[in-house]
């Protein structure tokens, strides 16, 4: 088949490669001409493991090509993607100023029976709103307007589209349901479902996922801080709820709250989605509070542990990227840590194995980068791990120990054993656990 995807940010990219990993003929298509010049060269301007080996085999195959002209990129196309920014304005809704400005384009130029598909996540009622944008300037019988939501996890992102739990299709046309059928089958053979609904059901579909995953996460950072003060540990508290299989296992590990592109966004957009249809979802502001205080539960451990005097203190931080297997650094808990200590006067040594050049550009100088872990913890007062990467979860411990100026760690993402803490001799203060010292 030949699609057409205008935007070639994370979702884009990976759709787009993975289409043509399945053996259709894709344009993707972008304002950003660097960016463009790189997607021909097999760059890839994100990290994501395996994108880089499918995109450079599919650009060798002539099954993916990139342009900056939006005439050129959908010529011939049968199917077009918008995976398009949809950031959220200051009343939290969700901006479709480029959604429906790119709709209006396609309007001007479509000849032929084609499919607009929404894959940017959108607010209920934004296919609706496509459709009406185009049928100003192009006959309705030209197109159909589909909603097609994505559910790609950063670090995992190329699998979850080549093997999906799930696709969800939202459309009311049998002309387009067969066209997105076609498309997909390659990658549901081995029998996951494709759910087909109507459009407004398929945009409120990812809006429920999302916030009931950060529901959970929310309520285990609340189950953490509870377990703190009552003594219980909540590493056995996870394992005795996730054994039930009502509950299962996914999303109850306690943290410093959840970031990246998709929660805090969709939580918000749902929130005003429900303020707009007159209903107080309380579940869903809650989530919202409790994911705010818990990005700043790091640095008030710190600050107690230190009776308030954080200046002239140096901090290793280990870990940028919101989760590990990215370089996604959108609401990031060590953000609103490295802000925290920064307005104490302290000294920061940064390291992640990714996400560093994108930190950079927000604090600059401010910040030290190290080239490694152990770099950053040369002669620091404590290590504070923030992102649980694998390299960090086996470290040489005598030389980390050696090389702080105190064995001091706060550990964001109870990396480590209590057990094991103890016998090193650290301070050791995780989340919703004893402290060790």
């Amino acid at each position: 088949m030949n699609i057409a995807i205008i935007g070639t940010g994370y979702v884009g990219l990976v759709s787009g490669t993975c289409f043509a990993e399945t053996g259709n003929n894709v344009v993707c298509i972008d304002i950003n001409e660097d960016k463009i010049n790189q997607l021909r060269k097999g760059e890839t301007p994100i990290y994501e493991p395996g994108l880089d080996v499918l995109l450079e085999r599919n650009i060798k195959e002539k099954r993916i090509s990139f342009t900056t002209s939006l005439d050129e990129g959908i010529k011939g196309a049968q199917i077009i993607f918008l995976a398009l920014p949809t950031p959220p304005g200051k009343d939290g809704a969700a901006d479709l100023q480029y959604v429906l400005g790119v709709a209006k384009d396609l309007s001007k130029i479509i000849t032929s029976y084609t499919v607009i598909v929404n894959k940017s996540t959108v607010p209920v009622g934004t296919a609706e709103k496509t459709a009406s944008v185009m049928t100003e300037l192009l006959d309705r019988s030209l197109f159909d307007v589909v909603s097609n939501p994505e559910f790609l996890r950063e670090g995992v992102a190329v699998e979850d589209f080549l093997k999906p739990d799930r696709v969800v299709i939202g459309t009311s046309s049998e002309k387009a349901k067969k066209l997105m059928d076609e498309l997909y089958q390659p990658f549901v053979r081995q029998g996951n479902p494709i759910y087909y609904m109507d459009e407004r059901s398929s945009e409120m579909t990812k809006y429920a996922a999302n916030s009931y995953l950060a529901m959970r996460i929310s309520f285990m950072n609340e189950m953490a801080n509870l377990c703190e003060r009552a003594g219980a540990n909540v590493d056995w508290v996870r394992m005795g709820m996730g054994s039930d299989g009502r509950i299962g296992k996914r999303f109850l590990f306690p943290g410093v709250g959840y970031g990246g592109s998709c929660f805090p966004k969709d939580v918000q957009a749902l929130a005003r989605t429900a303020n707009e249809h007159n209903y107080n979802f309380q579940i869903v502001k809650s989530v919202m509070e409790v994911n705010n205080r818990q990005k700043l539960i790091l640095g008030d451990k710190i600050k107690t542990y230190f009776k308030g005097d954080l200046k002239g203190k140096t901090f290793a931080v280990w870990g940028l990227a919101f989760k590990p297997e990215t370089d996604d650094i959108r609401e990031a808990p060590a953000l609103y840590l490295i802000d925290t200590l920064l307005a104490e006067g302290a000294i920061i040594k940064a390291f992640d194995p990714e996400a560093m050049p994108n930190v950079k550009v927000i604090y600059g100088d401010k910040v030290s980068f190290m080239e490694g872990q152990y770099e950053a913890v040369a002669d620091a007062d404590a290590l504070v791990i923030v992102t649980e990467w694998s390299e960090f979860r086996n470290p040489d411990f005598n030389r980390l120990k050696s090389s702080l100026k105190n064995p001091v760690i706060f550990d964001g993402r109870n990396v480590y054993t209590l057990e094991k803490m103890k016998e090193l001799g650290f301070y050791y203060e995780s989340m919703g656990r004893n402290i060790i010292q």
